[in-house]
């Protein structure tokens, strides 16, 4: 038994070791791979700094072209123009497109069968609902949502009809005057 408890240690211990040789191993390959991606990440700024001062010296220079010959405003306002009409270009040409697969046989017959079906439903509610609108109504017999039916006498006898007040509508007892005192003198 004693050889075999040997064997084990041996093997645990051969096997934490190729661990550990291959993590160093990631550890380095990925140490070298982000030296490299900083290298060309500093390269990237750099150049687009530079070419933002190329692209402001090219804009000074259109101004500058622009006014021998016009007042400096106008120059700036068109160099301006052109500077806005650029970017947007540039952004549009940035925005990323996903092509549309092009249709197959079973998507133009679902389509035309969709339309079909639209069709039909649309003449079987015209046909059930022809004659029996309101007038004011949309087509189709659906006004949406309506208010509920009003009563005509309110809950306690008084009418509901609207009108000048006291018009029609009994004093409700025990009611006091909104103008009067709130409290009852004593």
């Amino acid at each position: 038994m004693d050889r075999i408890e040997h064997m084990e240690h041996l093997d645990k211990h051969l096997v934490d070791e190729l661990a550990q040789v291959a993590r160093d191993a990631v550890r380095e390959e990925l140490r070298e791979q982000t030296l490299k991606q900083r290298r060309t990440a500093s390269l990237y700024a750099a150049s687009g700094a530079v070419a933002l001062y190329a692209g402001a010296a090219l804009a000074l220079t259109v101004g500058l072209v622009l006014a021998l010959g016009l007042p400096d405003w106008v120059a700036a306002l068109i160099t301006a123009v052109l500077l806005g009409a650029g970017a947007y270009a540039l952004r549009n040409a940035a925005r990323p497109t996903a092509p549309r697969p092009a249709p197959t046989q079973a998507d133009e017959e679902r389509t035309a069968a969709g339309q079909a079906a639209a069709g039909r439903a649309a003449e079987e509610q015209s046909a059930r609902v022809a004659g029996s609108t309101a007038p004011g109504t949309p087509p189709g017999g659906l006004a949406g949502p309506s208010a509920p039916p009003v009563p005509p006498v309110a809950p306690g006898g008084v009418s509901a009809a609207p009108g000048p007040s006291g018009a029609g509508t009994p004093p409700m007892p025990g009611a006091t005057d909104p103008e009067g005192p709130h409290h009852p003198a004593r």
